[in-house]
């Protein structure tokens, strides 16, 4: 019923374009590590009116026969910002659908009326004892891409086997039902309430149990820059800061409104650095503001930049803020707890691919620290049944700059990461220290971590798999290569076999992700490098660290060895040459 799409589709059937008809008709989306996402379009495979209802039909099915209770708790629909003329597509439009389809089915939905940030859908989900929610959103991605993210009752993205069954669930009903189509039902519908005030107030009251020093921040004369990326970001994190005894951060004001086709930046992803905070860095060199925090474009990641004494910009990576945040929630912990706490009883979490930093604070206070599969899905999931065990989370991440400050949402957050960075930042500047000092008495303390992440791009699906083929039968059948260039390999894990050389019976600890390509290699010199497909993404991404001890301070000499090693990994695994591989564009 999209004139739009249907229009796209005939065009392609008329110029005799089979090959593309194919590509769009003959496979349907799946769930990858955040939900469904791809372009918006005509077609099974892409976002679009019809594939948005088909899946929600699949989960109304799927929920109805997991819960009784169905009809009486109700669902969350949340959206972003996106939209794209040439399909009439928006987040707000799709948003609308997935809410018919369940009105129809008199389900009581809790629609928000407005934009949201991804966590407030979680979040929801908790608060409001919801059955599920889903959020229309593809956070940072390009902006032809749009998706649509499911979270379960326990306020956690969906894993397996959910995501499986719901996918059978779908392929059962794909004929729209009657009220499906009607995306005003969310107007009309007595079942339909809007829990955005109560929601928002809620958050903003939740976030002050994370507020450690809100004398310092009500005096501070920091100043902060802040940009939404032209997304959903700003009126919350204005209300974060205020939350926080703040003054509240100096918007960008080219990207603080909502623009879907992001018109100030390349790509609307803030871990790109430099290049894409340019409008920010500028700013905050006029208003002579020392730190910018960046949401993306759904507001749950976060890239922050701090200005060095010689007046450079210092972009973290992931990894670095992570090591900020692990001293910092857990420094906070210590000094607030009660006389009897046992620090056996805490934890942090980060994902396999990201930085081992919180596993030397962790050794060295006495916290557990626990890894995941790449995703926040696995994370969110893990910690609410560590929650349910009567354990203590206090932080988690994943090195795409994806941050968990507290356990109020069971997702990454850049809403609450921002704020903490703020205090922080206050905190440190009374000590007469900067974020960037800071990250160094930790590594000096805890061992250097020294990490790079890239990627390569491949729009071509075989190429990819005949790379990862190439090295489980290396230099014969079935067999894993035990060097790269000159560099000793001690172990081997591929998550996508379920292989892992380091333990007893060579099965991974990790669960199994066949759908997925992920090959860990632990290197003699204590290294550690990943190759695996991005889950959102025609991307092939390298992840590689090497984590020193305490009295190896030498970071040069590290820095070096690690450059060396990666540009092995590149030659000797990928080959971009041969492969065709596009570099990442500097």
């Amino acid at each position: 019923q999209n004139e739009k799409t249907k229009e796209q589709i005939e065009s392609l059937l008329q110029n005799g374009k089979h090959k593309e008809l194919r590509d769009r008709l003959c496979c349907r989306l799946t769930f990858g590590t955040a939900g469904l996402r791809s372009a918006m379009g005509a077609g099974f495979c892409y976002i679009n009116d019809l594939t948005v209802i088909q899946s929600t039909q699949g989960i109304y099915k799927y929920l109805e026969r997991c819960f009784s209770d169905f009809k009486q708790r109700g669902f969350v629909v949340g959206y972003d910002t996106r939209g794209q003329v040439t399909s009439n597509c928006s987040s707000k439009k799709l948003a609308k659908l997935t809410a018919a389809v369940l009105l129809a089915k008199d389900v009581p939905v809790y629609f928000f009326s407005t934009y949201v940030p991804t966590p407030f859908v979680p979040y929801a989900v908790q608060q409001l004892k919801a059955v599920a929610g889903v959020m229309i959103t593809a956070s940072h991605n390009r902006k032809e891409d749009n998706g649509y993210k499911v979270y379960w009752e326990n306020g956690a993205q969906i894993t397996s086997p959910h995501d499986k069954e719901i996918i059978k669930c779908i392929e059962e009903c794909v004929e729209p039902w009657n009220g499906s189509w009607n995306e005003n039902l969310v107007d009309t519908s007595p079942l339909r309430q809007d829990p955005l005030k109560k929601i928002c107030d809620c958050y903003m009251e939740d976030l002050k149990k994370i507020c450690y020093h809100r004398e310092l921040n009500v005096q501070t004369n920091l100043k902060f820059v802040h940009t939404s990326f032209h997304g959903v970001g700003h009126d919350y994190v204005q209300l974060a800061f205020k939350a926080f005894g703040f003054q509240p951060p100096i918007p960008v004001p080219e990207q603080k409104d909502p623009d879907p086709d992001f018109s100030t930046v390349k790509c609307p992803n803030p871990e790109e650095g430099e290049s894409v905070l340019e409008l920010s860095l500028r700013l905050a060199e006029k208003e002579n503001a020392k730190v910018v925090v960046a949401t993306d474009p759904d507001a749950d990641r976060l890239a922050v930049a701090e200005q060095q004494e010689n007046g450079c910009w210092k972009v973290f990576t992931g990894n670095e803020l992570a090591a900020l945040f692990g001293w910092w929630m857990f420094s906070c912990w210590k000094e607030n707890c009660s006389e009897d706490a046992d620090v056996q009883n805490v934890y942090m979490l980060a994902t396999t691919v990201s930085s081992k930093i919180l596993r030397a604070i962790a050794l060295k206070e006495g916290f557990h620290f626990e890894e995941t599969l790449p995703g926040f899905k696995w994370i969110g999931s893990r910690v609410k049944d560590l929650l349910d065990n009567g354990k203590e989370v206090l932080f988690a991440f994943e090195e795409s700059i994806g941050f968990m400050c507290g356990t109020s949402v069971l997702d990454k957050d850049g809403v609450s990461a921002a704020v903490v960075i703020a205090e922080m930042a206050t905190y440190l500047e009374g000590k007469n220290l900067t974020l960037a000092q800071k990250l160094i008495e930790i590594y000096e303390m805890y061992g250097y971590h020294i990490s790079k992440t890239s990627y390569f791009l491949c729009y071509d699906p075989p190429t990819i798999k005949r790379i990862f083929e190439k090295l489980r039968n290396f230099d014969a059948p079935q067999s894993y290569p035990k060097f790269c260039g000159i560099y000793n390999i001690l172990h081997v894990r591929d998550i996508t076999t379920g292989y892992d050389s380091s333990q007893p019976n060579k099965k991974s600890v990790l669960p199994v992700s066949k759908s997925s390509q992920m090959i860990t290699f632990t290197f003699q010199n204590g290294c550690v490098a990943t190759l695996r497909t991005s889950g959102t993404e025609p991307k092939i991404k390298y992840y590689a660290e090497m984590c020193a001890l305490p009295e190896q301070s030498d970071r040069t000499v590290l820095e070096e060895e690690l450059q060396k090693l990666i540009e092995a990994l590149i030659e000797n695994f990928l080959e971009p040459d041969k492969n065709g591989l596009i570099w990442r564009s500097a």
